[in-house]
């Protein structure tokens, strides 16, 4: 629980229920009596000028708001645990961590509305920064020759794609690229694995789980990638393009890729080094590197790739039954094939998605136009 001020009013906020009081500095006196094991009714002799009835009252109206809890409680043991496993990180890591988790997302024709009243009320901020009246010196033109200009100028989100399955061999290619430990070495703490990425203090934290809907030879389910045996292991028969847009926020878009993979964060691993809380951010990091490196392999190989950090975290931690506090939902990729009629760069400019957005999507794609961002 932290508390603080906002608008003149003093909060208290029990970040991993997401549930917070405005309250006084009377009210901050029952929270601080409960600071160790107590029985309620103790309380009565320590306050007897705040009155019993309204001692009650704040006490059970705290308890319900998990500001208060009984112990031996399934609260109180997960908060225990909790404390357990992100102590170090604690209360300002764990405070971003859960309470900014399961968001609402709003329909995207509603989204675009907003956005267009925004801009018309205040424009967005330029992007692109500028030093007027420093000298400037003019750079070289860049080599856009070879395979690896042209893998980064070709990378894209893609929203469409095409009906096909992916193979197998196109998945095991992405997967080990991305995920695979290409090699082991020895330091005095012990074993570190080496990928194509890299990782805060090589700790690796990132698990990746693999919703295969369309990849031929594969059973439609959720599986696990093991980076050290290159393996894949089925937790969960079924999958469906409905699944994989609940995963992502409810963005139907990219319901039709042919994979989705999950990628968690086993956060002991990175605890283990680092135990300030800043290092939170390491594991956001490690995701965005290999978020990037899916994009780029999946590109190079002719795919349509997607990433979003839209989630629905618990119904993806349930599904893949781990508990959210030592391993928890962070980022998502997926891929599928890429559908006909392709939009480049130097075609004419895509259309801009309005309150028809998803119904004109869908007459494009009928049409044979794909869409990307």
């Amino acid at each position: 629980m932290v508390a603080y001020w906002q608008d003149a009013q003093l909060v208290f906020e029990n970040y991993l229920r997401r549930e917070c009081v405005t309250a006084d500095l009377e009210n901050a006196a029952v929270l601080q009596f409960f600071s160790d094991w107590r029985r309620p009714e103790a309380i009565h002799a320590a306050m007897p000028q705040f009155g019993r009835a309204n001692l009650v009252r704040v006490v059970r109206e705290f308890e319900r708001l998990g500001l208060l809890l009984r112990e031996g409680s399934p609260d109180a043991e997960r908060d225990a645990y909790v404390e357990k496993v992100w102590g170090p990180w604690l209360p300002a890591a764990g405070m971003l961590h859960f309470s900014s988790r399961d968001a609402e997302y709003t329909a995207y024709a509603k989204v675009t509305r907003w956005l267009r009243k925004l801009a018309r009320e205040h424009p967005a901020p330029p992007q692109v920064k500028r030093y007027r009246g420093k000298p400037g010196i003019e750079l070289p033109a860049p080599d856009r020759q070879g395979e690896l200009a042209k893998t980064l100028l070709g990378r894209r989100t893609w929203r469409r794609f095409g009906s096909g399955r992916l193979a197998l061999t196109e998945l095991a290619t992405l997967l080990w690229f991305t995920w695979g430990i290409q090699a082991w070495i020895e330091v005095p703490a012990g074993r570190l694995a080496l990928k194509t990425s890299p990782s805060g203090g090589a700790r690796h934290p990132i698990e990746v789980y693999v919703l295969a809907r369309k990849v031929e030879g594969l059973r439609p389910g959720i599986y696990h990638y093991a980076a050290d045996a290159h393996r894949l292991r089925l937790l969960r028969a079924g999958a469906t393009s409905r699944q994989i847009a609940e995963y992502v926020g409810g963005q139907p878009w990219f319901g039709g890729a042919a994979a989705e993979m999950l990628m968690t964060a086993v956060l002991p691993r990175t605890l283990w080094k680092y135990r300030y809380a800043g290092a939170y951010r390491n594991m956001y990091i490690d995701a965005g590197h290999l978020g990037q490196t899916f994009c780029l392999v999946a590109e190079r190989m002719g795919l349509a790739p997607f990433c979003t950090r839209a989630l629905a975290e618990s119904k993806i931690e349930r599904d893949l039954g781990i508990d959210g506090v030592a391993e928890t939902a962070l980022y998502v990729v997926g891929a599928g094939l890429r559908p006909p009629g392709r939009w480049t760069m130097g075609d004419r400019r895509p259309p801009v998605i309005s309150a028809r957005g998803l119904k004109y999507a869908r007459a494009m794609s009928e049409n044979g136009r794909g869409m990307q961002a």
